[in-house]
């Protein structure tokens, strides 16, 4: 088992400790529960901007590295658990970013002067 399998391995477990099982979900609750995750990692993508000093007009702020590192990992558990909500395993999330970034490798080479969605609906 790799570290990613591991984590996923992981978010499975406390999502059923939660009470949230990802597996087998109906399209109602599929649509909920990706809802409730991407709610939840915007509210963790605030608490991250939260700390940077993003306030130009507070002079007090500092630059919290060790809670910017706690909330990357908070989002990796709510990234995970909707790839797991959309029935995605490890192997299909490596899959889909090694075709996505090579998308967006080509994508940089030819300028990327216009958009077209074209290129990803084979990921």
């Amino acid at each position: 088992m790799d570290k990613f399998d591991e984590l996923f391995d992981l978010q499975n477990a406390l999502n059923k400790r939660i009470g949230v099982d990802t597996d087998n979900m109906s399209d109602e609750e599929k649509t909920k529960w990706v809802l409730n995750y991407t709610r939840a990692m915007q509210q963790e993508m605030s608490e991250l901007i939260d700390s940077v000093p993003w306030k130009w007009w507070a002079k007090y702020q500092e630059f919290d590295e060790q809670n910017a590192k706690v909330e990357v990992v908070d989002l990796f558990h709510f990234v995970i658990s909707l790839a797991q909500v959309l029935g995605m395993t490890p192997e299909d999330v490596h899959a889909a970013y090694t075709k996505k970034n090579k998308v967006n490798h080509d994508r940089q080479e030819s300028g990327y002067v216009a958009k077209d969605e074209d290129d990803s609906r084979h990921i």
